[in-house]
């Protein structure tokens, strides 16, 4: 009896273990299903231009399966259709190593460069295109992509090598303004100084320098008078019969 009932027991579990798994697989099933949906119906609303629509579809398929390789991959897709670069950057470079499948791959790169050109981030959109390129050659989208990338990477650097000269001879001008102000400001001290130096003449001393000049300016006339008056003389002496 105990033997039965033993057996029954396992009869009981056995049948709730595969009514267990009949419920996961039809969860997963149904589950499957959902993003499935949500991913058809992104891509209906991308292929009509409606890119905000698509956006909602792929995020709902995100959330029934966030591990989801189409979801993210046609999500980065519709952001860069929305001019949300950095975001859809951020969408599938996380991911990139995850793809198995080489065409996907490669032209995952090739979107991600797509991406970052549209940031006028030139430097990482030719390392995108060379990823790409190196998985598929012949690529000659990819090849254009890059060409007009590194042109473009060329221009900005060239740019900025010509602001940090324009930044350098500045900074040289401003460099030699600031010794020409130097200079102005020790030789207006230096001149200070030297006014400094110079004796200072009181009002007292002034004006005895004052008297002596009258004075001896005084003596001069008188001179000058006295040698007058002497060829005054003589002249009326020849004259004096």
């Amino acid at each position: 009896m105990k033997f039965l009932n033993t057996t029954i027991r396992i009869q009981e579990i056995t049948a709730r273990i595969l009514v267990l798994i009949l419920f996961i697989l039809t969860g997963v099933t149904l589950y499957g299903q959902s993003e499935r949906s949500e991913l058809r119906s992104g891509n209906r609303a991308y292929k009509q231009g409606h890119f905000q629509k698509s956006e909602i579809d792929y995020r709902r398929a995100l959330q029934e399966n966030q591990y989801s390789l189409r979801a993210k991959y046609n999500l980065s897709n519709a952001l860069y259709k929305l001019n949300k670069g950095e975001e859809a950057v951020n969408t599938i470079l996380p991911a990139v190593d995850s793809i198995d499948n080489p065409g996907l791959k490669s032209g995952t790169f090739h979107n991600i460069g797509n991406y970052y050109l549209s940031q006028k981030k030139y430097s990482e959109s030719v390392e995108a295109y060379k990823n790409s390129l190196r998985i598929n050659p012949a690529d000659m989208e990819t090849k254009a992509n890059l060409a007009y990338a590194q042109k473009m990477l060329k221009d900005q650097q060239d740019k900025q090598n010509q602001q940090d000269k324009q930044k350098d001879q500045d900074k040289k001008d401003d460099n030699k303004d600031q010794q020409d102000k130097n200079q102005q400001n020790n030789d207006d001290k230096q001149q200070d100084k030297e006014q400094k130096e110079q004796p200072q003449i009181t009002p007292q001393a002034a004006q005895q320098m004052l008297q002596a000049i009258q004075n001896k300016e005084k003596e001069t006339q008188e001179k000058v008078k006295r040698e007058k008056a002497k060829v005054m003389q003589g002249k009326t002496k020849e004259k004096n019969w």
